[in-house]
């Protein structure tokens, strides 16, 4: 391996020195071998970040690694520069990729050999001066390995700025927003569906990464998080007894210690820096306009308001909104406009300039919606590319910070006469690096050039706006929003979790608003089927609490007789929510219908007009007055309807059997003949007993006169 004292050594005495001569044979041989090694080039090290004088050493270091299974010989590393900077940032892209302005002047070093495996150290020196580095500006510098016949095996490019001291430029702020959302991990409030949550929330994965960035950064200026309220929910609900239920089994599992510890440490880490609320479930809102579920969207910025006060015990911002990839059409803005949104941040691509600008516009824009004008804040797409970075491969953490100091240098060095407001926000849901994040973070607020701004802070420019085209938002873009199919599935749960709610005592969330709005989450975009469970097992839900909300003993096999032409009908209500919740009362309505309303007429009855109303585990019986229009028995059928007050069906219907039996008129035939036969009967006895008298009376023989006394007879 070789020496890196001796190496370094070589550097320091060797500028501009000529390439190693190797037979052409044994260059062939190498050549070949050298590209099946793949060698591999990282710098390490590039300090200071911003040089402020003439005479500032500037050091530019790495290592060189053979990759391969033979040795390399006669490899020269070369660092070459320009001392003319970039004149736009497009340049710097084009740099990047090779094309574009390619540095010439350079510096060299040779090194004899490494060994397979091996790793060889290197290191140049230099100073703004003897780089000819005479103004504020990017400029660029490019190291490579190379062999012997000068082709290059691997290569670097990054950026050095240099800020001279007596430079004054106005300070461009710069607002870094950084998201905080997963994907829903409950169907209903008490049911998860998948278990990814608490391995997530580890150390060293992706939310325990995020939470360690939000306590490192706590106190940083210029950060703004994005929060969305139904991950906090679902870490809250995690540190309870919950169920989870898979395809083949349901479970009791006990309270997730280590989920209510990352959201009380979370709790703290935000309690100072601007929080701004997704609304709850980070819903597709587009795709919700789009397919006419209107309400949806509002429901969810009240949740969210709720949602974040009880986790976080703050207030947050719920008039800001970042919908998905920072694309929306106006369809979608005038949604989130009724639900009191005045700020919108916006992809570059949504809301472009009328004419391609020659500087880096301000962010700050304006947009129109039903309700009238939104700002429009606009993000840069670099800055954001360069915080959400993959920095896993060796070098790459370096190589991106000294991109984004090169990029905020190049936007401050731009020729405008105002100060401007830059945003940078990385992916949705991006899996970042603790250390490579709160470095760019402490980076920020130390650069000559920039004011770290919060969201929240944010005002135009004192400058005239850059004229913009209007929302942008292509057929490609609306072919990734969630699929119509998928919405309307989530729309049929949400019209029958809809009944629920209108029969139930009036609260700030409705029973299944919640899940309603995970359904409608954008991280179920290109991923139906992994939604499909979390739609079914809602469903059941909600049809199993609405079968709560029952007629009782109204079996279709039973039969009510109604003995006569009329009578009363009993029907009994049930209530089967349970009784120590108050949310579980209930008022419903009852519509009573007869098939054959010529044969049978519901008359007017108690609760037809005036609402139900029983609490958990009540009953309640409804006695329906009913009249037979014919005097013939017979049956008709008689339907039966729980309605909500606006007059929608609440459950299915329940049919029974009225059986007329026509008793009341053959009665009174029978009870008029039996009164006329008691009647005549009567009558002949009082007419015999008239009659026996007087013959009585004609039969009896005339009394004697008495003779005087002492007559003889």
């Amino acid at each position: 391996m070789i020496n890196k004292a001796a190496l370094l050594a070589v550097l320091a005495t060797t500028l501009l020195l000529p390439a190693a001569v190797v037979p052409p044979a044994t260059a062939n041989a190498q050549t070949t071998t050298a590209s099946r090694q793949s060698p591999q080039l990282v710098v390490e090290a590039i300090s200071p970040d911003v040089p402020r004088e003439p005479t500032t050493e500037i050091k530019i270091s790495g290592s060189f690694t053979n990759t391969g299974t033979e040795a390399l010989a006669n490899l020269r590393i070369r660092m070459r520069y320009s001392s003319q900077p970039f004149a736009r940032r497009a340049d710097m892209a084009a740099y990047q990729s090779g094309q574009g302005l390619q540095p010439t002047t350079w510096n060299q070093l040779n090194v004899p050999q490494v060994a397979p495996s091996a790793k060889a150290p290197w290191e140049f020196v230099s100073t703004p001066q003897r780089l000819g580095l005479t103004r504020f500006g990017v400029y660029p510098v490019m190291v490579e390995v190379l062999d012997p016949i000068g082709q290059q095996l691997a290569v670097q490019r990054t950026f050095v700025a240099y800020m001279p001291k007596d430079v004054k430029v106005p300070r461009t702020r710069l607002a870094m927003v950084l998201p905080l959302i997963d994907q829903p991990r409950r169907a209903d409030d008490r049911t998860f569906v998948s278990d990814g949550l608490p391995a997530s929330l580890a150390d060293g994965k992706r939310l325990g990464n995020l939470l360690e960035i939000a306590r490192d950064t706590s106190s940083a200026k210029g950060l703004t998080w994005v929060v969305d309220p139904a991950l906090l929910d679902d870490v809250r609900a995690l540190g309870r007894a919950y169920t989870l239920r898979t395809k083949d089994k349901s479970e009791n599992r006990p309270a997730n210690a280590a989920a209510a510890e990352w959201l009380g440490d979370l709790r703290t880490a935000l309690a100072k820096p601007p929080v701004v609320a997704t609304p709850y479930g980070d819903p597709d809102v587009a795709a919700l306009a789009h397919n006419g579920v209107d309400d949806v969207t509002e429901t969810g910025i009240d949740a969210a308001r709720i949602v974040a006060r009880e986790t976080l015990g703050r207030d947050v911002l719920t008039d800001v909104n970042w919908p998905v990839n920072g694309l929306i059409d106006y369809d979608g803005l005038d949604l989130l406009s009724t639900g009191d949104v005045a700020t919108v941040l916006l992809n570059p691509l949504n809301l472009p300039p009328a004419i391609p600008p020659a500087t880096t516009p301000d962010a700050s824009a304006t947009v129109e919606s039903v309700n009238g004008p939104i700002t429009a804040l606009v993000t840069d797409t670099a800055l954001g590319e360069i915080i959400g970075a993959d920095t896993s491969a060796p070098g790459a953490a370096l190589m991106n910070r000294q991109r984004f100091i090169a990029e905020t240098a190049m936007i401050s060095s731009e020729p405008v006469p105002t100060a401007r407001t830059v945003i940078g926000v990385p992916p949705r849901r991006w899996d970042p690096d603790p250390a490579y994040v709160t470095g760019l973070a402490k980076t920020a607020a130390t650069l000559p050039w920039l004011a770290p701004a919060t969201l929240d802070a944010i005002k135009r420019g004192k400058g005239a706006p850059t004229p913009r085209t209007g929302l942008t938002y292509t057929d490609q873009d609306r072919r990734k929003e969630l699929a119509k199919p998928y919405v309307g599935s989530v729309k049929r749960v949400a019209a029958r979790a809809d009944l629920t709610a209108a029969v139930t005592t009036e609260q700030d969330l409705d029973v299944f608003d919640l899940a309603v709005l995970r359904l409608a989450s954008s991280a179920w975009r290109d991923r139906a089927e992994t939604a499909t469970p979390y739609v079914k097992q809602v469903g059941t839900a909600v049809d199993a609490r609405i079968g709560k909300i029952s007629i009782t003993g109204t079996e279709q096999t039973q039969i009510r007789t109604l003995a006569g032409k009329n009578g009363d009908v009993p029907i009994t209500v049930h209530n089967g929510l349970g009784q120590d919740v108050d949310a579980n009362q209930v008022t419903v309505r009852l519509k009573v219908t007869s098939d054959q309303p010529r044969l049978l007429k519901i008359e007017p009855y108690e609760a037809k007009d005036d609402p139900i109303v029983l609490r958990g585990g009540q009953n309640r019986t409804i006695r329906v007055p009913m009249t037979a229009t014919t005097t013939a028995s017979g049956q008709t059928t008689v339907t039966v309807q729980l309605t909500t007050a606006d007059g929608r069906n609440y459950g299915r219907p329940v049919e029974l059997t009225v059986r007329t039996t026509g008793y009341t008129g053959i009665a009174l035939v029978i009870v008029g003949a039996a009164l006329l036969v008691m009647l005549a009967a009567v009558i002949m006895r009082v007419l015999r007993r008239r009659g026996t008298r007087r013959a009585s009376a004609a039969t009896v023989p005339p009394r004697r006169a008495s003779a005087p006394a002492g007559t003889e007879s």
